[in-house]
């Protein structure tokens, strides 16, 4: 059994407004779910992603104004990646960059790939990389400025950073049967190593680069960091599968949570690092027309009877999206 892929990457905003004006009108995003945070409801989750919301395309943010900055450093997922068709669509965006103020390096090699290193304004770290023209199933994002020839096209990969391989590398190889495919020097620090690591055949939104950074101290989550990343699976079939595996093996799940527009399940390869694996469907169009999806406050059945309640509760998004 394989995982298909990144499914999606949850991160934390303390400015959920600037964080909506970022995604989707400087990057290009759609805003294809406005809901709260099922497990704290007076927080806004927001879900941004391809046209039609299509797995492994789908970067969301818990809001939660109270917390601190991140604070950076290992055992933690450290960078979020995502893919462009080619490099005129990084001379783009290092245009583009460049106008809006958007923090960002210098182009890049790594890997075989050209990439370009960025962040959001609340130092959220993240890669545009060169996907080489490979094959994508979703449908790009054809409503903001961004043409769409150089739009982001969903995940390419996530970066976590560890203190030292050991047990986070049984885990991902072992058990969750991804391939060690090469090493690199990070980039950043030729003194570290960088293992790349693929599932189900690899490339563009199969893989995971694992930096080893012995020197940091250990991350604490706050707004600018990764909740958690979440894979692929098909279906609750092949979920009950990898729930019964990670028993078996010793790892505590949080077993099968019904989130209404995929089933989820949780569980730590670390004590930094949170893993999902969450299903393909039902998908974000459960309970909105694909042509105004984003628009209105979604919420699930479960909480549809509080939404009064709840929608007292969260603050208006004042910016205006352009669906």
């Amino acid at each position: 059994m394989q995982l298909h892929g990144l499914h999606h990457v949850t991160a934390v905003t303390g400015k959920v407004r600037n964080n909506l004006d970022f995604y989707t009108r400087i990057l290009g995003l759609r805003l294809v779910k406005k809901s709260v945070n099922q497990d704290d409801t007076s927080a806004y989750h927001l879900f941004y992603a391809d046209k039609v919301g299509s797995p492994g395309t789908d970067m969301t943010f818990f809001d939660w104004p109270q917390t601190g900055a991140d604070q950076r450093g290992t055992d933690s997922i450290s960078n979020t990646l995502f893919r462009v068709n080619g490099q005129a669509a990084l001379d783009y965006w290092v245009k583009r960059f460049t106008e809006h103020n958007v923090k960002h390096e210098a182009q890049q090699e790594f890997a075989g790939r050209s990439i370009l290193r960025f962040e959001d304004p609340e130092g959220q770290r993240l890669t545009l990389v060169d996907d080489g023209g490979a094959s994508f199933h979703g449908q790009v994002w054809d409503g903001a400025d961004v043409p769409v020839e150089f739009a982001i096209r969903g995940f390419y990969g996530v970066q976590l950073s560890v203190p030292a391989l050991g047990q986070v590398g049984l885990i991902l190889t072992q058990l969750l049967g991804f391939e060690e495919t090469d090493r690199q020097p990070n980039p950043a620090n030729p003194q570290e190593e960088v293992v790349i690591y693929t599932m189900d055949g690899g490339g563009p939104g199969k893989e995971v680069q694992v930096v080893i950074q012995p020197g940091l101290q250990r991350a604490f989550l706050g707004s600018g960091g990764v909740h958690h990343v979440a894979f692929r699976v098909k279906d609750v079939a092949e979920q009950d599968y990898w729930n019964d595996l990670l028993t078996k093996r010793g790892l505590r799940t949080s077993g099968l949570v019904d989130r209404y527009y995929f089933q989820s399940l949780y569980f730590r390869i670390s004590g930094g690092i949170l893993f999902e694996l969450a299903t393909d469907g039902p998908g974000f169009a459960t309970d909105e027309a694909v042509e105004t999806l984003g628009e209105r406050l979604a919420l699930p059945p479960f909480l549809e009877p509080y939404r009064e309640q709840i929608e007292k509760g969260l603050k208006p998004l004042d910016t205006v999206v352009s669906q």
